[in-house]
């Protein structure tokens, strides 16, 4: 595949944050696109349905899969479990395994898969390192694939900006975890959305992980700082306490924000890594996104205006912040 090559696509968890956008994104490309759902009637009110090939399935079906794979080049893979049921590795781990088989006997020439930026450490956040494992089991399926690893994403509707718009928002003096020190190198959506798309046609049969972020690298708390200073917001007086667990704290962010514990808990408990790119190869393949990548200011800027990557979400969406663990294609 090169630059210059239209290709046909499959998008899974096409309702969810990421995957509604890169939808459009990718058609804006000239790329044909495919979507397996659950349920195509939540895509009838979407400004691309008619421009799109829907496929109805279960991507737990291999018998789906084979379907939705037949005569694709390249497949996002945009599923995982964050409902907090105790069994979501092991589910996440089959997933992974059925999808990679699928694109192996479909002849699927590239996989593509959002995973988490993540220290090299041996003990993770039990999201953190599944997000880990399954981007390696892609990458053991015989299937090329690009694995991109972000930290927060910086987009409206984004459950880790909601999270951090409406806690500062929410709490001009908070307790917080020691994690709030740690640091992180956040990414805007419309970055995150131009190397998803540069992957799809990327030269060669690349089948590696590639760490994505933006210019800055900040605290929790600069990053709550500097939120409020672009929102027009007095200054918060953020204290951190020791015995903030990130169960607790999971609990604590549900109660002040429209983000569900089941989903806060991940996130929070992701939070307690130091997540910074530790190389920047993606530049040298895909090139840097035009007019290089955004800062943290104006990507929180193009969020609170709606002038990230396709704005707001579309009419009949359901903001990702504000999912249940029932949503069935909710992924990014």
């Amino acid at each position: 595949m090169t630059s210059d090559q239209h290709v046909r696509v499959l998008v899974t968890g096409a309702t969810g944050y990421i995957g509604s956008r890169l939808v459009p994104a990718l058609l804006a490309a000239g790329h044909e696109v495919r979507v397996l759902t659950r349920s195509a009637d939540r895509l009838t009110s979407r400004d691309w349905h008619d421009a799109v090939d829907i496929i109805e399935g279960d991507a737990t079906s291999r018998a789906d899969l084979d379907r939705a794979l037949t005569d694709i080049d390249v497949a996002y893979y945009l599923l995982h479990s964050m409902d907090g049921g105790a069994d979501f590795e092991e589910r996440d781990r089959e997933l992974a395994r059925t999808f990679g088989l699928a694109a192996q006997a479909a002849d699927v020439q590239r996989l593509v898969y959002l995973s988490g930026l993540h220290p090299d450490e041996k003990k993770l956040s039990t999201h953190l390192a599944s997000r880990v494992e399954v981007g390696d089991l892609l990458m053991a399926s015989g299937v090329p694939t690009v694995v991109l690893q972000a930290a927060i994403i910086i987009g409206s509707g984004s459950a880790s900006f909601e999270m951090l718009r409406h806690l500062t928002h929410n709490l001009p003096v908070m307790l917080t975890p020691k994690w709030v020190n740690n640091r992180i190198q956040p990414i805007a959506i419309g970055d995150v959305l131009h190397y998803l798309i540069g992957a799809a046609t990327l030269g060669g049969e690349h089948n590696r992980t590639f760490d994505i972020g933006g210019p800055d690298v900040l605290t929790y708390r600069d990053m709550i700082h500097r939120f409020a200073r672009v929102a027009g917001l007095r200054d918060r007086a953020i204290v951190t306490v020791p015995v903030l667990t990130p169960g607790l704290a999971s609990h604590w962010v549900g109660l002040v924000t429209p983000v569900p514990s089941g989903i806060a808990k991940p996130l929070v408990g992701s939070l307690i890594h130091e997540v910074v790119c530790q190389e920047n190869d993606v530049d040298d393949v895909i090139g840097a996104p035009e007019g290089g990548a955004m800062t943290f200011e104006d990507s929180v800027k193009a969020a609170l205006v709606g002038k990230d990557e396709t704005t707001r979400p579309e009419p009949g969406t359901v903001e990702p912040a504000r999912l249940t663990a029932a949503d069935p294609d909710w992924a990014g």
